[in-house]
C-alpha cells in the first residue's frame, strides 16, 4: 500500500500548522488508496542544521537526525503543511528538509499553506527547494487564507468546498507516487 507522510511543518509556538494538519489528515484517512500518518517535525528536535557531511552523502552522525532518516524513508509521497512567513516557508521545515537527502529523492509531493496571501509565495520556493531534491510536486495546491479560513488568524475554519481540493490534491499524489516507486 502506498504511504504518504502528512508534515506539519512549523514548530513555532501557537502554530496553526497543527490544526491544519490534522484536518487535511481527518479527510485523507478515509481513503482507501493509500495511508496515511501525521509527521511533527517537532517531536524530532532537530536544531539548527548540524550534520559535518552533506545530506546527499547519507552519513549522518547524529542520532537525531538518523531518526529522522528512518521515519522520512517509510514513505511514498509527503503532503507538506506550511504557513507563509516573511514570503517565504518557515525555518523550520527548510531545515528539516536540508538535513536529508536520499530519503526525498524519487517521491512525490503536494503542498498545502497558509497565510495572508494563502501561503502562495511559501510554495513557490519549497517547489525549487524540492525539485532540487528530485521531488515531483504535483500541481494541485491546497490554500488557506488567515483572514477568511481562521477565525481570528487562529481558529481554523476551513470552507466545505477546500474538501474537493484535499481529494483533487490526493488523486495527483497517490498516482504520482505510485508511478515513482517503481524507479526506486
Amino acid at each position: 500500500m502506498t504511504k504518504i507522510g502528512i508534515i506539519i511543518g512549523s514548530t513555532r509556538p501557537g502554530r496553526n500548522a497543527e490544526q491544519v494538519a490534522k484536518w487535511y489528515y481527518e479527510i485523507a484517512k478515509k481513503r482507501t488508496d493509500a495511508e496515511f500518518e501525521l509527521i511533527d517535525i517537532a517531536d524530532y528536535d532537530l536544531p539548527l542544521l548540524d550534520e559535518a557531511l552533506p545530506a546527499g552523502w547519507n552519513q549522518y552522525a547524529n542520532e537525531h537526525t538518523i531518526k529522522w532518516a528512518a521515519k522520512i524513508g517509510e514513505f511514498d509521497g509527503y503532503v507538506m503543511v506550511t504557513p507563509e512567513y516573511n514570503h517565504s516557508t518557515s525555518a523550520a521545515l527548510k531545515n528539516a528538509i536540508d538535513y536529508l537527502g536520499v530519503e526525498w529523492a524519487n517521491k512525490a509531493v503536494g503542498f498545502v499553506s497558509y497565510g495572508s496571501a494563502m501561503g502562495v509565495r511559501a510554495v513557490e520556493h519549497l517547489r525549487q527547494i524540492v525539485g532540487e531534491l528530485q521531488m515531483a510536486d504535483v500541481r494541485q495546491q491546497v490554500m488557506f487564507s488567515l483572514f477568511t479560513d481562521f477565525e481570528e488568524m487562529q481558529v481554523f475554519k476551513p470552507a466545505e468546498m477546500k474538501i474537493e481540493d484535499v481529494n483533487a490534491q490526493l488523486d495527483q499524489l497517490i498516482a504520482w507516487s505510485k508511478a515513482l516507486k517503481t524507479i526506486r
